[in-house]
């Protein structure tokens, strides 16, 4: 049972967690006001300059990758334009205790916000010479890069990677770890720095075309030589077609083969099944009503039947409009069509839902 401190806690915090979204993954992170960044997991935006943000108090937005550390499993990203997001506590005491209650949250993409009541089962699992938190409080592994409080609601850690091994451990870089990164950052002079994963060594992206380390010339993948993500294939076409109907497809990127999409008041998602080689378009258009259901189910069979191409189900209590199509019958002038039927429709029959049979209106 979470008592009403821990959900205070959550209820403080909750509008603080930053949604990350790159072509390659999607992932957690949280803003640090005494440093005016975003701090994350290195694996959640590795081979990215730019990433896809968005969160309670600034519009969805790119914003640039400043520092990279493999070792640590850190990222710094820059704070996103015109917000005034909140700040959080940093436990000064930087050391956990065996038993000690401990909070994770956590809002990736595609996902409610999320939070998990756990303890710390060790201090002893060691990776690249870092002892990590071993902890209950875990959640998926899209919540990567997300923040570990105590019950006092103070930062104690980043939530960095979970293992299946018959059971699901989390694990958490000790709080300490995330102040030594902070401390080098802030201590450096430049735009952009990584760490060298062989010597350990924190280094400024250098002028020219240089791919070696400063101090022991191995090679570095430099934030500004990192490559603009170019998409090609299905992924090409989709986003092209997203561009003809007005949205911006770049941040429209979910991960991989993933796109997410406002229209009106609809959510909507598309997905390329690569294996399938099916493309899906889900509009997720209201929530059904606590009561008296019957009419509303009625009118959404009987829309079935009357819609060309596209078909209403009911997931999680959310009323979804869907749009299936394979990729061999994909080309621009049948794509623009069918989801511009998709998007028309999904902002036509979420005013109608709700105004006629008291379904709930979504909150994203």
């Amino acid at each position: 049972m979470v008592s009403n401190t821990h959900i205070s806690i959550t209820d403080l915090y909750n509008k603080v967690i930053i949604q990350i979204a790159t072509p390659y993954s999607v992932g957690t992170g949280f803003y640090l006001a005494d440093h005016d960044i975003i701090v994350t997991n290195e694996h959640v935006v590795r081979d990215n300059r730019e990433v896809v943000i968005d969160g309670e108090f600034f519009d969805c937005q790119l914003v640039e990758v400043l520092y990279l550390d493999e070792i640590y499993d850190l990222a710094f990203l820059k704070a996103p334009r015109g917000h005034n997001i909140p700040s959080i506590n940093i436990r000064e005491d930087s050391e956990l205790t065996i038993g000690e209650v401990v909070l994770s949250l956590g809002h990736p993409f595609g996902q409610t916000y999320q939070y998990k009541e756990g303890s710390i089962e060790a201090k002893e699992f060691e990776e690249n010479e870092i002892l990590y938190y071993e902890h209950s409080a875990l959640l998926s592994p899209g919540n990567s890069g997300g923040p570990l409080f105590d019950l006092e609601g103070n930062l104690v850690g980043v939530n960095t990677f979970l293992i299946k091994s018959g059971q699901e451990i989390g694990y958490s870089l000790p709080l300490f770890k995330l102040k030594e990164a902070l401390q080098i950052y802030n201590n450096n002079e430049g735009s952009y720095f990584v760490k060298c994963g062989d010597c350990k060594q924190v280094i400024a992206d250098p002028e020219g075309a240089s791919r070696r380390c400063t101090h022991c010339g191995s090679k570095v993948s430099y934030i500004s030589h990192i490559p603009v993500y170019e998409p090609i294939g299905i992924n090409k076409q989709i986003e092209e077609m997203l561009s003809e109907l007005d949205h911006n497809s770049i941040l429209s990127r979910r991960g991989p083969y993933n796109w997410e999409i406002e229209q009106g008041s609809a959510l909507i998602h598309v997905a390329y099944h690569e294996k399938t080689g099916l493309i899906t378009g889900d509009a997720h258009l209201c929530k059904i009503p606590d009561d008296d259901v019957l009419p509303l189910y009625s009118y959404l069979l009987k829309a079935n039947y009357e819609l060309e191409g596209l078909s209403f189900t009911v997931k999680e209590n959310e009323i979804i409009l869907s749009l299936l199509i394979f990729d061999q019958y994909l080309n621009k002038l049948t794509a623009l069509r069918l989801f511009e039927h998709l998007f028309k429709m999904a902002d036509h029959y979420d005013n109608i839902l709700v105004d006629n049979f008291n379904a709930k209106w979504l909150t994203f």
